[in-house]
């Protein structure tokens, strides 16, 4: 496991579960559970509260409306491999959500951005106007 996981998630609290891979693999993927789905309720771990808040407001699709990550590794032909990487995974996920975002500053469109916005809607709607039927 990594440092960062070692330290705010206890092993009991993942919950990984070998599956079948999908997808080529000949005769192996068809007898052996190589995938692993690891399982991890944000608010029933032993994370800070601040981690719990920010994974559970994050927009992300491995995390489920229950407050549950779900990650599926299948990249390797080897479980342990798979499960090394699940872990990696939700290792990077949890940093994410450490680092603090920057903030967003406002900023205007220049004026040739404009100029240049504004012609080619020119353009379009003269193009558009030529190709209706003439009146009479």
């Amino acid at each position: 496991m990594t440092p960062l996981i070692d330290d705010l998630i206890k092993p009991d609290e993942v919950e990984i579960t070998a599956i079948r891979s999908s997808g080529p693999g000949g005769q192996n993927v068809n007898k052996v559970s190589t995938a692993v789905h690891l399982r991890f309720n944000i608010r029933a771990s032993s994370l800070p509260e601040f981690y719990k808040m920010a994974l559970l407001n994050l927009k992300d699709r491995h995390i489920t409306q229950n407050g549950e990550i779900i990650i599926k590794a299948q990249g390797s032909r080897s479980q342990e491999q798979n499960r090394e990487d699940a872990m990696h995974r939700l290792a990077l996920l949890i940093r994410s959500i450490a680092k603090p975002r920057k903030a967003r500053k406002a900023t205007r469109p220049t004026l040739a951005s404009r100029e240049r916005r504004l012609d080619s809607k020119k353009k379009r709607s003269s193009t558009k106007r030529l190709r209706s039927d003439i009146a009479d």
